[in-house]
């Protein structure tokens, strides 16, 4: 018979809660890793009443969606946690927003409604913006142009196992350029797969079939998370489910 811990079991998830939230100045260099022993502090410190897993190891409920590489910054990192004691989201989302580093900012906190699914099933798609200091816009134009012209972009991206030859082109689902003060912009919707197209990888892809080298670093940005419509549109994964819309809206159409 397996051996059960002793003392009574976890309180139950009562209640989920998202939250979106930017890693900003300095902390973009911290690594996934770092972030979540970060969040996981500041959600003790703000009181939070966190839901745990049962057996002899008990974890808070805490689920982390698509971690930014190391060295990107973000607007839209998001986490899902469950709670034991029911909460109000945004009186939440000031606790643990003050119990973090000013460089980590809190920005929205909603409860996952009944019937809408996991958070990770509402993302598969990533916005980035990403400055290109030193490169003006007659230079990334035209990369960016030949870049979506190509069926394949073959570039090396490193693994776990070593470098690795992937195809960059098919996760690309959009890219445009623009320029601001001089400096160049690329911005690219990237899905979401695996192997993970990034940012440094669609870089990669425009040195490879432009010869487009930045002389200074770029500075990477998230913008954004969400599903990919057919029209190219990136909902927003916190924001009410479309089968729940339909049938509100249907509901009205009755009355």
């Amino acid at each position: 018979m397996a051996r059960q811990p002793e003392g009574p079991p976890p309180p139950p998830t009562v209640q989920k809660l998202r939250i979106r939230y930017a890693k900003r100045g300095r902390l973009r260099f911290a690594s996934h890793r770092d972030l979540a022993r970060t969040l996981e502090r500041a959600l003790r410190r703000a009181q939070v009443p966190m839901a745990f897993s049962a057996g002899f190891s008990p974890h808070p409920k805490i689920s982390y969606l698509g971690a930014a590489p190391t060295g990107a910054a973000s607007e839209a990192e998001y986490v899902e946690i469950g709670v034991s004691v029911r909460c109000d989201p945004e009186a939440l989302r000031l606790a643990l927003d003050a119990a973090l580093p000013v460089d980590v900012a809190v920005l929205e906190c909603v409860e996952a409604g009944e019937g809408t699914g996991s958070l990770a099933d509402r993302i598969d798609t990533s916005v980035w913006r990403v400055e290109l200091p030193g490169v003006t816009l007659a230079e990334l134009q035209p990369a960016v142009e030949k870049f979506l012209a190509s069926d394949v972009v073959t570039v090396a991206k490193r693994t776990k196992n070593g470098l690795k030859d992937i195809n960059a082109r098919p996760a690309v689902a959009g890219a445009s350029a623009s320029e601001e003060a001089g400096c160049a912009i690329l911005h690219v919707v990237v899905r979401q797969g695996t192997p993970a197209v990034r940012p440094d990888d669609v870089l990669a892809a425009l040195t490879a079939v432009a010869d487009l080298r930045p002389p200074l670093p770029p500075r990477a940005v998230r913008e954004a998370q969400g599903r990919l419509d057919d029209n190219g549109t990136v909902a927003d994964p916190l924001g009410p489910d479309r089968a729940v819309r339909a049938r509100c809206q249907g509901e009205h159409a009755a009355v």
